[in-house]
């Protein structure tokens, strides 16, 4: 069966710290600029506070404010939309990427790899499982910012394959060089597409972050969204192109097997 092209937007933001309305209000501007059709539009890890770890102060919760304004996106866009935020479910707080999509429908993925570095994993808890995603024929699997360092955990398999495998970060700009080598390393070893979508400005950690949202097609072929700027881009994927492409080169097959514990 031939499956249809993928339309994606991504979207660039520079957050608000902490200020859910400005982030929506600056989000639901940028959303409703989009004039050509997307299959999914894509925000970046934590859209609603900028990486923050004061959970308990803004954690909502799957019946809150930003999961209706992402149904109702999702619902006036007609594509699906995904991002993080902070979500609060039995007295835990959870890294949470929503996946949402305009019949209602909605998926959930908690960050497994928790930044210690800026102690998440004190204010978070993990997540267990990864997510794969069916939407317009393709399979997608999102993950979260850190979760990019994590190779094995990504790992495509015949047991949980997937077409596109994307990550939604809050990814500093001291690190940018780490950003731009590990996305294309993820799409050739995993023999798929691979998304980043990060931010820019600087949050109220005097942290810096340059963006460099991208696309990666298989071959590690990489697209970059332009450094310190907001963007908002929409490109087509072509499934032929990445199953024509499995079929010459299929270095799965040579794949070591493993189980995670």
């Amino acid at each position: 069966m031939t499956v249809a092209d993928l339309t994606v937007t991504l979207i660039q933001p520079e957050l608000s710290w902490e200020n859910r309305a400005e982030n929506l209000r600056l989000l639901t501007q940028k959303i409703s600029a989009i004039t050509e059709p997307t299959d999914l539009i894509i925000l970046p890890e934590m859209f609603t506070t900028g990486f923050s770890m004061n959970a308990g102060k803004l954690a909502e919760n799957m019946a809150g404010q930003t999961v209706n304004w992402l149904l109702e996106m999702a619902k006036i866009k007609n594509a699906a939309i995904c991002g993080s935020i902070i979500i609060q479910e039995e007295n835990q707080y959870y890294n949470r990427l929503l996946w949402v999509q305009p019949d209602a429908r909605i998926f959930t993925y908690d960050k497994r790899h928790l930044f210690r570095m800026a102690h998440e994993n004190g204010s978070f808890s993990a997540g267990k499982s990864k997510l794969i995603v069916p939407w317009k024929g393709w399979k997608i699997c999102p993950l979260v910012c850190y979760d990019l360092r994590f190779p094995v955990f990504s790992r495509w398999t015949k047991q949980e394959p997937y077409d596109l495998l994307l990550y939604v970060a809050n990814w500093p700009e001291k690190r940018a060089a780490a950003w731009k080598t590990l996305l294309p390393a993820r799409a050739i070893e995993n023999l798929s597409y691979c998304i980043g979508v990060n931010r820019v400005g600087k949050d109220a950690n005097n942290i810096q972050y340059s963006g460099d949202s991208a696309i990666c097609t298989p071959q590690g072929n990489t697209f970059f969204l332009p450094s310190h700027t907001e963007a908002v881009h929409t490109q087509t994927l072509s499934h032929n192109d990445l199953e024509n492409f499995r079929q010459r080169f299929p270095a799965f097959e040579d794949a070591d097997a493993f189980e995670l514990q």
